[in-house]
């Protein structure tokens, strides 16, 4: 099981394929086996690289604070792990944040940014998710409140097909385990994180997905009216987690955004 501390926690990933990096970063409260449809099809033709952001999934969960800035250095801890000097970069909702700023902060590195989801600016709305998931903590009900949370990611007509309860119990499977200060931590992180000064000089290739019923869907409109190159697409029927929901609908805009930018490889 591949671990990063290069940022001194511990970093979950997991690795499939041969070929260019593509770094998965998921949404919260999902873990990195939310791109397990996305794994399957692009390991193909990519190195896929899947990772926990910290207080989730398998890597560490500090109840001390912390910044935005540490979120990026823990994925680039696991890129420094594995010698990765190129990568396509894609996240969904606090996932896209941060690939949003590593594609910022390094553009050498970072040849593509894929977001699903795609808000750039600060994000007070979510300031209730503190006390959420603090008070299910000591109401010793953090399992049923991270249930709660997985199934807004997807639509109600997605979590009740046989398919969606699947993944739902799946991704929930491990809900007891998940440290509610931590998880608040997150949130403290990100609330006031704001990029939207930097998109005017945005350079590298953009592509931002919505599903049709994507509450995040006004802030990818915003992020994707401030890089004048950027590209949007709009997935119908689905939510924010639209890569989960029809993920052929989703893994063919970003193949084809992918192909158009040239940087589409061979199959292995």
């Amino acid at each position: 099981m591949p671990v990063s501390r290069a940022n001194g926690i511990d970093i979950y990933y997991e690795k499939s394929g041969v070929g260019s990096a593509l770094i998965l970063l998921h949404p919260i409260p999902y873990d990195h086996r939310c791109w397990l449809y996305q794994i399957a099809h692009f390991s193909a033709y990519f190195t896929t690289v899947a990772i926990d952001l910290r207080c989730w999934g398998r890597s560490s969960k500090p109840t001390t604070a912390f910044t935005a800035r540490d979120l990026c250095n823990d994925v680039m801890g696991v890129l420094a792990d594995e010698g990765i000097t190129s990568a396509i970069i894609m996240g969904c909702s606090f996932g896209s944040k941060i690939a949003l700023t590593l594609s910022i902060d390094d553009p050498d590195l970072f040849k593509a940014t894929i977001l699903a989801g795609g808000i750039s600016g600060t994000q007070h709305n979510l300031l209730p998710h503190i006390p959420f998931w603090r008070e299910h903590a000591a109401a010793g009900t953090i399992a049923e409140g991270h249930r709660m949370q997985l199934l807004k990611g997807v639509t109600s007509w997605c979590a009740e097909t046989p398919i969606g309860r699947y993944l739902i119990d799946t991704l929930n499977d491990h809900g007891n385990d998940i440290d509610g200060a931590s998880s608040a931590r997150v949130f403290e992180a990100l609330l006031d994180h704001d990029l939207t000064p930097h998109l005017a000089g945005f350079k590298t290739p953009l592509l931002i997905i919505n599903g049709e019923h994507d509450p995040a869907a006004p802030g990818g409109a915003r992020t994707a009216s401030l890089v004048s190159h950027a590209e949007r697409k709009i997935l119908p029927g689905l939510g924010h987690c639209s890569f989960l929901e029809d993920p052929a609908a989703y893994d063919a805009v970003v193949e084809d955004f992918l192909r158009r930018q040239g940087m589409w490889p061979q199959a292995i």
